[in-house]
């Protein structure tokens, strides 16, 4: 295929593209640790989740899109289970209160926040600081 348009210098691609696992992993909670990349209206967290782990309930004020991409996993709900498996994809309104319940497998997941997650954006600025 011929290509057109000039390839982006190395600035321009330097300014747009991120390698996420090149961002130092942030902590969420013990066995579950994010690559996070934050813009001005959406955070994105490629999470590993160990096996077994259990999250505890949390509610925040931001949208949540997860994408289970291998692995499955429970997600507690409003109280109710929701049993994920790689492919699905669940959202969260705003300040709804979930948790989750990670299978024997383990589980990969992509979260993506809007606004941002201000709480992980701070964490994701210690590790980069070095204060973690």
């Amino acid at each position: 295929m011929e290509r057109k348009e000039p390839y982006a210098s190395q600035e321009e691609f330097n300014k747009r593209v991120v390698h996420y696992p090149d961002v130092p992993p942030v902590e969420l909670w013990p066995g579950v640790s994010s690559h996070l990349v934050s813009v001005k209206n959406i955070t994105v967290s490629f999470i590993t989740m160990s096996p077994n782990v259990t999250t505890t309930a949390h509610r925040h004020e931001a949208e949540q899109v997860m994408i289970v991409v291998d692995g499955e996993i429970d997600q507690i709900v409003e109280g109710k289970i929701y049993h994920l498996k790689k492919g699905d994809v669940i959202t969260l309104p705003s300040n709804e209160e979930h948790a989750a319940y990670v299978s024997d497998k383990g589980c990969h997941v992509i979260d993506v926040f809007s606004p941002p997650r201000e709480d992980l954006v701070a964490k994701l600025k210690e590790v980069l600081e070095g204060k973690t």
